[in-house]
């Protein structure tokens, strides 16, 4: 592993900070937790930790020993010197007397002695930090180091790569128990420049934060070239169909599969993340796979992100995908009903009262393909496929160097059930739309953007599709939550259902279409030209029944229901005079809503129309306000609040319309009417 250690950028970073009054060894403390935090290989998404001590003094001037060490919830590869909360040293040091510690009680003494009472709270191995008498002290769970821990044997191979320069901690816990453990191993031999913390990590130690850093380096590059030099012969691969089916022909049934059913037609649902390279494909040939998949995860922490292990689904043969979903289906109840065994059977084990985290898989694998990350939220999802790419790199190492002989199941339970965790998860509320995926088109318009922007901030992901790329991508990016933006002629069907391709690929599938896409033309219709009725009718209806198309069948695939959302404007039961071109289009519109309603309920599809007036847009321009306004005599304000309640109407008023019927769980072929008040184009 290449040490990244470079004195100029270290020295320039103490210069930034010391400007700030944050002092030397703070400012390298951050310089070098960046470096960990930034190798996947290291440290994954939250994972690690780091600590320094120091002197401090607090709000009254008083001076104090602490341990500034890395707090919860902060990331290593970009961490603040408020990442790194200060805490008394010295009632750290006394709690080592003490013969037990409940984690709430040592949460609640670390959060007792920071300096800031503002601070994160420190991480949950703090006081493993404090009881070593080093400077700095540096935690990763290297790859290269799991594949030697997660052996049956691993403290004899421990020895043989490192010797005496480490100690060796068998496994507990991480807490007050894993600190006074990992302490007492130290102090058995204080010449070691580490520990190794069986089938959890590494800490090194050292003087100055380089010297620490150093060391972890040379540990993990020593590891590396172990697993490197055994030269252990592969199995045969396995075979593959001659004709592997592609990722989309099964990531919608697979995000489907995964839902977490909540009765009544509603859904938990969740994205995906697909991920594949040389690397990946080449283990997911092996003939164990499904095994290694049982076996468990290569470091407790990871059963936090993809719970025991990962799903492993065959390879899907494109010639004979009809019953693939059926397989799919087939593994996910497997993999669940083990989950619900592994809970019940490790939970009777004591009195503690938990709450069953929902069992469906993380990570699935797909031999020939590669790899799904699932989660609540794309980043979720992508956090599994990272640790995934992890897992793999660890237990092929493994295998190399031995057999994966991980944590066992019952002691990974005490990890992911941890009272800790328990309370971290109960307070993460998700939003409404959380786990939901939207395509909008005319989504760079100001109804559309509107739209994104409102359905992001409920939770959704939204793929914001627009004839005009750029005003796509600027929307999306407003809009965030990870959001995508798409150029397609929505006109042309091919390049809409790659729009709707894209959708399945960056995030699994689909649950909610706001057809918003429309144009208006003008012309009295006894004298209209043919061409222009029929491009009307192209953008106007037949790309929102193609839309529609698209959606349902997605929405089928992944078999839990979905909306349809259409905007049909007021033009569809109050036509005026000159706008037939645009009215006749939307009039059939408003009926196709109806019809999908009529003809897709069955599986749970809602399909609603929202019908608006006077919103400026790219349809009601300021020259065209301006013109109106002036022809009826009338000011461009009055004109706009032109209505029964005399206030103007906006995109946003539109937007959240579609959000009310996204919403509305037993709402469908309904239409609302967005304009104010508007007698001649109100339903009867």
């Amino acid at each position: 592993m290449k040490n990244l250690w470079n004195d100029t950028q270290a020295e320039a970073l103490v210069e930034a900070y010391g400007k700030k009054g944050v002092g030397r060894d703070l400012a390298l403390r951050v310089y070098t937790t960046r470096l960990l935090g930034g190798e996947p290989r290291l440290v994954l998404h939250g994972g690690g930790n780091t600590s320094v001590k120091l002197t401090m003094t607090d709000l009254v001037g008083d001076e104090w020993d602490v341990l500034c060490v890395k707090g919860s919830g902060w990331d290593m590869g970009v961490i603040e010197p408020q990442g790194l909360p200060a805490v008394k040293l010295d009632p750290l040091l006394k709690a080592r007397k003490l013969d037990k510690l409940s984690d709430e009680d040592m949460v609640a003494l670390q959060r007792a002695n920071l300096i800031d009472p503002s601070g994160p709270n420190p991480s949950v191995e703090t006081l493993l930090h404090a009881f070593l008498p080093h400077k700095f002290v540096d935690h990763t769970h290297s790859t290269a180091i799991l594949s030697l821990i997660d052996q049956e044997d691993s403290k004899p191979i421990c020895e043989k790569v490192f010797g005496r320069t480490f100690g060796f901690v068998p496994y507990i816990k991480p807490g007050f128990d894993l600190a006074k453990a990992a302490a007492e191993v130290f102090e058995q031999d204080r010449s070691v420049i580490g520990l190794i913390l069986d089938k959890h990590g590494i800490f090194t130690f050292g003087d100055t934060a380089k010297e620490a850093y150093d060391r972890m380096i040379d540990a993990v590059t020593l590891a590396e070239d172990f697993v490197a030099s055994t030269g252990k012969t592969a199995p045969a691969p396995v075979a593959l169909p001659a004709d592997l089916a592609k990722p989309a022909d099964i990531a919608a049934k697979l995000r489907g599969a995964v839902a977490v059913a909540k009765g009544e037609g509603r859904f938990d649902r969740m994205v995906s993340d697909f991920r594949t390279s040389p690397a990946i494909l080449d283990f997911l040939r092996g003939p164990r796979l499904e095994a290694l998949a049982r076996t468990g995860v290569s470091t407790p922490d990871l059963s936090i992100r993809i719970k025991t292990g990962p799903m492993v689904l065959p390879a899907p043969d494109a010639s004979d995908l009809k019953d693939f979903g059926e397989i799919i289906d087939k593994r996910v109840a497997e993999f669940a009903e083990t989950y619900e065994h592994y809970f019940t059977s490790n939970d009777a084990r004591d009195d503690v009262k938990r709450t069953m985290l929902d069992p469906m898989p993380r990570l699935t694998l797909v031999p020939g393909l590669g790899m799904f990350g699932h989660g609540r939220t794309l980043k979720d999802a992508k956090i599994a496929s990272d640790v995934g790419e992890m897992w793999i790199e660890a237990v092929k190492g493994a295998e190399a160097v031995g057999t994966f002989h991980p944590l066992a199941h019952s002691d990974l339970f005490e990890l992911e059930y941890w009272s800790l965790e328990q309370a971290k998860l109960a307070a993460n509320k998700p939003k409404p739309l959380t786990g939901q995926v939207v395509l909008i088109t005319g989504g760079a318009g100001a109804i559309g953007a509107a739209t994104a922007k409102l359905f992001a901030d409920y939770g959704a992901h939204a793929v914001v599709v627009d004839l005009d790329a750029e005003r796509a991508a600027e929307a999306a990016k407003k809009a965030g939550n990870q959001s995508i933006g798409v150029g397609c002629d929505i006109t042309d069907p091919a390049a809409l259902r790659t729009a709707f391709d894209k959708a399945v690929e960056v995030y699994g599938g689909l649950d909610i279409l706001v057809s918003n896409a429309g144009a208006a033309w003008e012309g009295k219709i006894g004298e209209l030209d043919d061409a222009l009725l029929r491009k009307s009718f192209e953008l106007n209806f037949f790309a929102h029944q193609n839309a529609a198309q698209n959606a349902v069948r997605i929405f089928k695939q992944q078999g839990t229901g979905g909306v349809l959302l259409f905007n049909t404007s007021k033009q569809a039961i109050n036509p005026g005079a000159n706008f037939g071109a645009y009215g006749l289009p939307k009039a059939a519109t408003l009926f196709l809503s109806r019809q999908y309603a009529l003809e897709y309920g069955a599986i749970g599809v809602r399909s609603n129309a929202v019908n608006a007036d006077r919103i400026r847009s790219g349809l009601l321009t300021a020259d065209m306000i301006a013109s109106r306004s002036k022809a009826r005599g009338l000011s461009e304000k009055d004109y706009m609040s032109g209505n029964l309640l005399g206030q103007e109407v906006t995109a946003e008023h539109v937007a959240q319309a579609f959000l009310h019927h996204a919403l509305a769980e037993r709402t469908t072929a309904d239409v609302t009417t967005v304009d104010g008040g508007n007698i001649a184009a109100t339903l009867r």
